[in-house]
């Protein structure tokens, strides 16, 4: 596994040593290099340099530009405007990077020179709750962040953190115990989502009824959150039936968005239990928390309600009873000091981040986040629905999960089907692609939006072939393999004594991109960067296709294999990417 310096490295390198020669009293300046329309690059760092060090930066450019060797890498440079420096490569320079890549299985991706560990929390339904579109976005985005964080070399623990502890389960448990066959199955065959989903909304529907107009059944209820909360082992295993008949719904929607959650990493509210008592002990005697009415609170001076009084967070309740600070300090706390945590994402609706806010500044107070420990929220925006109103159904209730996955499958399936005999496509492959097509195109929609933006739910957009869509992106690839196997006996090589086509260039330019964009999302928790890479190779390589023929009309030997090798690795980056955002890349389409 060979780590492949891309060419925008070189040249910096190039530019930054004759920088230093020119100019010795800039030390290790940056020469700010950039992708340009004018060039391959621009360096553009001269200008402030010059201005620093009382020099006329065209004339300091000019010796910079005298200073850098051109031949094997650079093909030549040239000082445009008041400094800057205009940089072209060498065609060979192009194609032998792109060799190392292809020589690679991580197409020459470095690994993070200080790798630590992320714990990602992530797709956090409730309990005895039906997941609606809601939950779709902190699921699709996590996912993306841990495939992304894991490929550059980052030890990354998975944390579901499930609402699965509250005063609600009083009421569920109470009527369980009165109704013992509520949660019973049908028969011993493996229980459906569906099934297990209808279970638990029936039951949640009649407790509530009783709940709500019987006294006697809601003081019973009461008293049983206090049993629950005190670990009486007989509520305890009436409580541990609706987690498991919850998990079998959780993990068929899972399933369904094509996303492998372990059962170790779901880690329920109930999880941090055992540690609240502590949490608020460790809190008041530091001082970091003080009581206020009988609550005990943290302050913020920056933090104030709608009436200019100052907002606390409130960690224990003045009944005694834990709201969720305690339970996310608690949580942060096993974290770091259990999992060993160097960094800490949330990737958790935008609408908490007051919350998120006040618990982190609390933690950092206390000790327990500090200079080797961050914490960030990756907040998100809300899923809109067409008109730009929040996503509902036509009698204005939530949309549930499940229903939108099945019409994009249904969609996806019907577009599928559209071009199958075209391609040679069995019944059993339209299915399968339907849906990679279909669950491929809702992900993609979500994570080609910056996470903190809102996005309208368009599945006719979603699934279109045209546009900025997932199916454009596998519809690419597909085209890809159908190249490459009819070129039949000729294969992929590279050959880096051609000229390359301005498309040529243009492609495999971006292609050397990869590796710089994979570390530039990891670090901002940028997944969209990586929809917008791949979108950006996709369109490059139609625009190539359309200018170099690669099969037919047959261009010469070499020049062909050239081409096939710049398909191939167009292929492979394309699917290694779509890996990352959680995308299936059809070898058919």
């Amino acid at each position: 596994m060979a780590s492949v310096p891309s060419l925008a490295s070189s040249v910096n390198q190039r530019v930054a040593d004759a920088l230093v020669s020119a100019l010795p009293e800039a030390g290790a300046a940056d020469p700010l290099l950039r992708r340009s329309d004018r060039a391959d690059f621009q360096a553009n760092g001269i200008l402030a340099l010059a201005k620093k060090a009382k020099a006329n930066p065209r004339e300091l450019a000019t010796t910079v530009a005298e200073g850098i060797p051109t031949g094997d890498l650079i093909r030549e440079i040239e000082v445009s405007g008041p400094g800057f420096l205009n940089i072209t490569i060498t065609d060979r320079a192009i194609i032998e990077t792109l060799a190392a890549r292809a020589g690679d299985d991580r197409l020459g991706v470095p690994l993070a020179a200080n790798p630590g560990t992320t714990v990602i929390d992530y797709a956090q339904p409730n309990v005895a709750k039906e997941m609606h579109v809601g939950h779709l976005r902190s699921a699709v985005i996590g996912a993306a962040m841990v495939e992304i964080l894991e490929f550059t070399g980052e030890k990354v623990v998975r944390r579901h953190h499930i609402g699965d502890w509250g005063t609600q389960f009083g009421m569920l448990i109470q009527y369980l115990l009165e109704h013992p066959h509520e949660l019973d199955h049908k028969s011993d065959a493996e229980v459906s989502g569906e099934e297990a989903m209808s279970n638990l909304n029936r039951l949640y529907k009649a407790s509530r009824a009783l709940f709500d107009s019987d006294e006697e059944f809601k003081t019973r209820a009461r008293a049983r959150v206090v049993d629950l909360q005190a670990g009486d082992p007989e509520t305890l295993s009436l409580w541990q039936r609706f987690v498991d008949e919850s998990k079998i719904y959780f993990y068929s929607v899972f399933n369904k968005l094509d996303m492998d959650i372990q059962d170790p990493d779901v880690v329920g509210e109930s999880g941090y239990n055992d540690m609240l008592v502590e949490t608020c002990k460790l809190l008041e005697e530091s001082g970091v928390a003080v009581r206020s009415n009988g609550a005990l609170c943290v302050f913020f001076d920056d933090v104030k309600g709608p009436d200019g009084n100052p907002t606390p967070l409130i960690v224990q309740k003045s009944d005694g009873g834990f709201g969720y600070a305690a339970t996310d300090l608690s949580a942060i706390r096993n974290r770091v000091a259990e999992l060993g945590a160097t960094e800490l994402i949330y990737v958790v609706d935008a609408r908490q981040s007051l919350h998120f806010r006040m618990v982190f500044e609390t933690a950092r107070r206390a000790g327990w986040l500090n200079d080797g420990v961050k914490a960030v929220q990756l907040a998100f925006g809300t899923v809109l629905g067409k008109d730009g109103k929040p996503f509902k159904t036509r009698e204005g209730e939530t949309v549930r999960l499940v229903d939108l996955l099945d019409e994009a499958v249904e969609r996806a399936t019907a577009v599928v089907r559209e071009k199958a005999e075209k391609v040679g496509l069995t019944e059993a492959e339209i299915v399968e692609n339907g849906q990679y097509v279909g669950i491929g195109a809702v992900k993609y929609a979500d994570l080609s939006t910056s996470a903190a933006r809102d996005y309208k739910f368009d599945l006719d957009q979603m699934v279109s072939l045209n546009g900025d869509t997932s199916v454009y992106l596998q519809y690419a690839y597909a085209r890809i393999r159908s190249i490459l196997r009819r070129a039949g006996d000729r294969k992929p090589v590279a050959h880096p004594e051609l000229e390359l086509a301005p498309a040529e260039r243009a492609l495999g330019l971006h292609l050397d991109h990869f590796g710089e964009l994979i570390a530039e999302a990891a670090a901002e928790h940028a997944p969209h960067k990586v929809a917008a890479y791949l979108y950006q190779l996709s369109s490059l390589f139609t625009t190539f296709y359309e200018q170099c023929p690669v099969v037919k009309p047959e261009p010469e030997l070499v020049v062909g294999e050239n081409r096939l090798f710049l398909c191939d690795l167009t292929a492979r980056t394309l699917t290694k990417g779509m890996s990352l955002l959680g995308i299936r890349t059809p070898e058919k389409l």
